[in-house]
C-alpha cells in the first residue's frame, strides 16, 4: 500500500489520510500496523483493531458497527455534561442571592453602565449620597450624548447638592470659556462651584468624594464605567488636583490670558500643535472647537507670521520662538 501522510487534528476527526486507509483496509480486509502509524485517528476512533492471528496487521470494523459505538459514546458524554451541569446548578441556585453585582460577572468596585439613562441614573443618585465635593472634567465633544434635558438635569442635580453644602470644581478647554451652555451654568448656579481652563484636557471625568469616579468607556459615551476601587480613584483625583493647578480661573474670578506679539493664547495652543504633526482635525478635537473654527485661527496665525503655505507656517512658528515663551 502506497504510504500517506498523516495530518493532525482532532482527537474525533477523520482525516483524508485515515479516509483513505480506511477505505484500503475494508477493501483489503487489513492493513499493516506500519502503514497505519500515519493515520492514528482510525484506531482512537475505533475503526481498526488489532488482528488475532497477526500482530503486524490490523483489521477494519465495519462502518454501521462503528458508527453506532462512536454515537453511544458521544451520546454518554452528553449525558454525562447534562449531569455536571445539573449538580452545579443545583449547588449554586441557594447563593444567587447573595452575589448582587459581582453576579453578573463585574469585577469588584468597578461598574459597566450601559445607555445614557442609566448612566445619569447612576450619576444623581451618587451625587445625592456625596457629601463634601465633585471634580468634574468635561471636555467639548459637540452635542454627542448631551441633549438639551440631559443639562437641564445635571444642573438641577448639581445646585441640589450645592445647597447641600457642597463644592464643586469643574475643567474645561479654554474653548469653552465662552461657550453659551457654559455662561448660562454660572449664572444660574449658587454655591461654592467653581471652574478653570486648559488647552488641553483629559476624557470626561466626574469624581464624587474621592471616593467614586465615572468616566466614558466608549468614544460616543453610550458606556461607561462606575469606579469604587480606592487606589484608581485616588490616581484620578491626583491627576484632577494637577491639571487644576496648571490651570487658568474662569469662575467665580476670570482671569484674562493675555495676547503677545499679536498672537493669542488660543493662537498659541494651535502653533504648538501644528508643529507636532497634527492635522486641522486633531487639532479642532483636543482644543474643544470645531474644524471650520481651527482652520479660521490657523489662517489667522498664518497672516499674523506672513505665511503663505502649511509647510512655511511651520517654518515660521519655529523660528519666531514663540513656542520657546512661557504662557
Amino acid at each position: 500500500m502506497t504510504r500517506v501522510t498523516h495530518h493532525e487534528h482532532g482527537a474525533d476527526e477523520l482525516c483524508a489520510a485515515g479516509t483513505q486507509m480506511y477505505e484500503h483496509a475494508l477493501r483489503h480486509g487489513r492493513v499493516n500496523r506500519t502503514d497505519a502509524l500515519a493515520a492514528p485517528c482510525l484506531i482512537e476512533l475505533g475503526l481498526l483493531h488489532q488482528a488475532v492471528t497477526d500482530p503486524e496487521r490490523l483489521e477494519p470494523v465495519a462502518p454501521a458497527l462503528a458508527l453506532q459505538r462512536r454515537l453511544h459514546a458521544s451520546a454518554q458524554r452528553v449525558a454525562d455534561e447534562r449531569r455536571r451541569e445539573l449538580r452545579l446548578t443545583e449547588a449554586l441556585t441557594p447563593l444567587l442571592p447573595l452575589g448582587g453585582e459581582t453576579a453578573l460577572g463585574a469585577e469588584p468596585g468597578i461598574k459597566v453602565l450601559s445607555g445614557l439613562r442609566q448612566i445619569n441614573d447612576a450619576l444623581t443618585r451618587t451625587v445625592s449620597e456625596a457629601r463634601h465635593e465633585l471634580l468634574c472634567v468635561q471636555p467639548y465633544k459637540g452635542l454627542i450624548g448631551r441633549p438639551v434635558d440631559v443639562h437641564t438635569e445635571s444642573m438641577r442635580r448639581d445646585q441640589v447638592f450645592l445647597t447641600r453644602g457642597g463644592r464643586i470644581r469643574t475643567l474645561y478647554q479654554h474653548t469653552r470659556r465662552h461657550n453659551p451652555l457654559v455662561i448660562i451654568r454660572y449664572e444660574q448656579l449658587v454655591g461654592d462651584v467653581e471652574a478653570r481652563t486648559l488647552d488641553e484636557i483629559t476624557e470626561r471625568l466626574i469624581i464624587a468624594d474621592r471616593e467614586v469616579a465615572f468616566l466614558p468607556a466608549n468614544t460616543d459615551r453610550s458606556l461607561a464605567l462606575e469606579l469604587r476601587v480606592p487606589a484608581l480613584v485616588t490616581y484620578l483625583a491626583t491627576t484632577f488636583d494637577r491639571l487644576w493647578a496648571l490651570a487658568t480661573p474662569m469662575h467665580p474670578r476670570p482671569v484674562s490670558r493675555p495676547t503677545r506679539n499679536g498672537i493669542t493664547p488660543r493662537q498659541h495652543a494651535i502653533a504648538r500643535l501644528l508643529v507636532e504633526g497634527h492635522t486641522d482635525a486633531v487639532i479642532a478635537e483636543r482644543l474643544g472647537m470645531n474644524v471650520r473654527t481651527a482652520r479660521v485661527h490657523i489662517a489667522k496665525l498664518a497672516a499674523t507670521l506672513g505665511s503663505e503655505s502649511r509647510a512655511q507656517l511651520g517654518y515660521l512658528i519655529a523660528r519666531s520662538g514663540i513656542l520657546d515663551r512661557e504662557d
